[in-house]
């Protein structure tokens, strides 16, 4: 334990993503199994304890407390691991050596509920301040240390030599503690063998399509398809089960039943989630009803109905199609559909165009039909995993803009840790209030983060644990690719993907837009 306190410290304080990188490869080369890769799937959230929940946590130290002295200095910290972390008294006479991560799962494995208070006690009994906040975390989860599931497999790939996207083909046919996958890397066994394991597969991802990309475009050499407003899955059946995996590999199936059940077929198909009512597609808002979650009821079902419209065909049966061309691809799941017409789905059509003037006119009615803009896939394109630049293009409609006023901020997480880089921002109502219609955390740069951070700190007005209140005096030109109406927010509205244009250092707070200018950008759609 006290091995994994020192790198999630250290992966906290590391901003760069090589350096992240290094240190992940130090942890592999350094630790023995099982503790190297039960931390890994620490980090990667791929580990859950039943039994270890916050509540029993601020239970243990309700006992060693002084209850005002845990609220007040909550209160200050912000975060309930951090502050057990710092608070906990441990008892006299403890001289126990500090349990290992293999200790740890093994123990909670075992031990009775009922007797899992008292083992957790002694656990934070062993520990310093440091050990205490790591099993807190391992325990409750939310690591938020900067390193995503797929910068962990990058690290294995650099630390081992092996490829990445040969690691990604394995690595959701093994459990933690991943004996097998280390067992390969490391030369002494052959790469786990998924067989019919419904496993993801690593998804071919489009570049943005750039002025000089498009200049440099002939028709003929090109397939369009429309860029469709919901979340990119990959379904995955066969005789080992069934899966529905989102586009960074997260398992999502529990939240949409109805599309597992359909799943009466044995192949790997690529394609967008979305909720289809009456043949028509639903606002982002409402297949955000459905997201997760880690069930669904049978009226949710009803309500905010789910399909999937497929893209590409990777495997049918046990035959990969991805070294095939887009066109070849192509007519192999028109085929496929046709003959097996599988329940909630259907093919996403092809957008017939003649020249690039004309895919660009029907790419400027995108807004107008409610599509987020059009993907470009070269015809004679292989099914290349990752980012391949020249092959996939996306062409998204221009986004939308509103100056909004700065209301809350929050620091971020990994190398943003120090910054207060998540931003709350609001409009003006026509009573003169201010209300909130979106978060935004990207957009500006390295230069203007210090700015806006030193801002916010000389500006503070109320704290609210992690979360700051500023004075309303700072204008940010938000951009967004839609406005939606919302129930859940005070303004009525929320906003698809907002993120910071400039700061509007020259514009009065009181020049703000209006939520009716706002609103005016929604249209006719239904509430969330």
């Amino acid at each position: 334990m006290p091995a994994f306190a020192e790198l999630l410290e250290r992966l906290v304080f590391t901003p760069g993503r090589n350096a992240k990188l290094a240190l992940l490869g130090q942890w592999f080369a350094g630790q023995p199994d099982p503790d190297r890769g039960i931390g890994l799937a620490a980090l990667t959230e791929e580990l859950t304890f039943a039994a270890a929940k916050p509540a029993m946590i601020r239970e243990l130290v309700a006992a060693r407390t002084d209850p005002e002295l845990w609220r007040l200095s909550y209160d200050y910290v912000g975060d309930m691991a951090e502050t057990v972390a710092l608070i906990w008294q441990p008892r006299a006479g403890i001289n126990a050596p500090p349990p290992t991560l293999g200790d740890i799962v093994a123990a909670l494995e075992t031990t009775p509920k009922s007797d899992i208070p008292a083992l957790l006690a002694g656990w934070l009994d062993t520990l310093d301040a440091g050990g205490r906040l790591a099993l807190i975390k391992l325990l409750t989860g939310g690591m938020r240390v900067g390193v995503s599931a797929r910068l962990a497999r990058v690290a294995l790939a650099e630390w081992s030599g092996q490829k990445v996207e040969a690691i990604e083909e394995v690595w959701h046919g093994v459990a933690p503690p991943y004996a097998p996958i280390f067992a390969w890397l490391e030369g002494r066994a052959p790469a786990p063998d998924p067989r019919d394991s419904p496993v993801f597969r690593p998804l071919m991802l489009a570049h943005p399509l750039e002025a000089p990309d498009l200049a440099a475009l002939r028709a003929e050499d090109w397939r369009a398809e429309w860029k469709w407003d919901g979340i990119r899955v990959q379904l995955t059946a066969g005789p080992g089960g069934r899966r529905l995996w989102s586009r960074g590999g997260e398992d999502i199936s529990a939240a949409f039943p109805e599309i597992l059940a359909a799943m009466e077929f044995h192949g790997v198909l690529d394609g967008e989630l979305l909720v289809v009512r009456d043949g028509e597609v639903a606002p982002f808002a409402d297949l955000q009803q459905r997201l997760n979650r880690k069930s669904v009821t049978a009226r949710m079902q009803r309500d905010f109905p789910a399909a999937v419209r497929l893209y590409d065909l990777l495997f049918e049966g046990a035959e990969d199609l991805r070294p095939l061309p887009f066109d070849a691809r192509r007519a192999r799941l028109e085929a496929w559909h046709a003959r097996t017409a599988p329940a909630r789905m259907d093919v996403s059509p092809l957008v017939p165009f003649d020249s690039v003037d004309a895919l660009s006119r029907i790419r400027d009615g995108a807004r107008a039909a409610s599509i987020e803009g059009l993907m470009l896939k070269r015809a004679d394109a292989p099914y290349l995993a990752g980012r391949t630049k020249g092959l996939w293009w996306k062409w998204k409609r221009d986004p939308l803009t509103v100056d909004a006023v700065l209301m809350y901020a929050q620091r971020g997480h990994g190398k943003r840790s120090s910054f207060y880089s998540d931003y709350t921002f609001g409009v003006w109502r026509e009573d003169g209030e201010l209300v909130p219609i979106g978060k935004a955390y990207s957009g500006y740069t390295d230069d203007e983060l210090a700015w806006l951070d030193k801002w916010i700190r000389n500006n503070t007005v109320n704290r609210f644990g992690p979360v700051r209140e500023v004075e309303r005096g700072l204008v940010l030109e938000v951009a967004f690719d839609a406005a939606q109406l919302s129930s859940r927010h005070k303004s009525g509205v929320a906003l698809r993907f907002p993120r910071i244009a400039r700061i509007r250092r020259d514009k009065p707070a009181e020049e703000a837009d209006r939520l009716e200018a706002v609103m005016a950008l929604i249209g006719d759609r239904p509430a969330d």
